[in-house]
């Protein structure tokens, strides 16, 4: 029983260490860089992705079986589409501000590598809870990168932090732009590399 409460742990937080699918997989490279100007930005972007994650991988697990192999790709962006679909409708009944913001990069998590690779590596392996759990897992990794990367960016781009500007004037225009977001990624994962491989030492 403890083994495999270990196993289900693990299956949450290798996520954010071991398989961060920002800093070490450097998966959904497209909306880490696009959608994290801003912290609020990105932790939205995480969560949009988590939320669709999580439920195409426990419907994903729950069909594999049978699933003909020929067809098995096509059906998962099915499944997938299906919740994004879903999501979309609650973000613009719910949250339409955020949803203007991300704009296309909501319909773009249907091709996301992140959330069809968690199908094809594991959901159509594995249990339907284990499956959820890795979803939860990847989810919150990829939601912490993004919100670290948009807070990294928004502090020295704007002087604010979640929507709350803390230091006057202007910031370094530099970090709102495109090219800010490929510097401020590379420091971050530099920077999580070392202390994940002090950790294991």
């Amino acid at each position: 029983m403890e083994e495999q409460n270990m196993g289900k742990i693990q299956l949450i937080t290798k996520g954010l260490i071991k398989e961060n699918p920002t800093f070490v997989l450097l998966l959904g490279m497209c909306p880490t860089l696009a959608t994290t100007t801003s912290a609020i930005n990105g932790m939205s972007m995480g969560l949009a992705t988590t939320f669709v994650l999580i439920l195409s991988n426990i419907v994903i697990s729950a069909i594999a079986a049978y699933i003909p192999d020929k067809v098995r790709i096509p059906s998962y962006i099915v499944v997938i589409a299906t919740f994004v679909t879903l999501l979309q409708f609650v973000m613009q009944a719910y949250v339409p501000d955020i949803y203007e913001t991300l704009g296309l990069f909501i319909p773009l998590i249907v091709v996301n590598c992140i959330v069809l690779g968690r199908a094809e590596a594991f959901a159509n392996k594995n249990s339907v809870g284990d499956s959820a759990l890795d979803g939860i897992g990847i989810g919150l990794g990829f939601t912490c990168s993004l919100t670290v990367l948009g807070l990294v960016r928004e502090i020295l781009g704007s002087g604010s932090a979640f929507g709350f500007k803390f230091i006057e004037g202007d910031g370094i225009l530099a970090f709102v732009l495109a090219p800010g977001a490929f510097l401020a990624l590379g420091y971050l994962i530099v920077i999580f590399r070392k202390l994940t491989t002090k950790k294991a030492e």
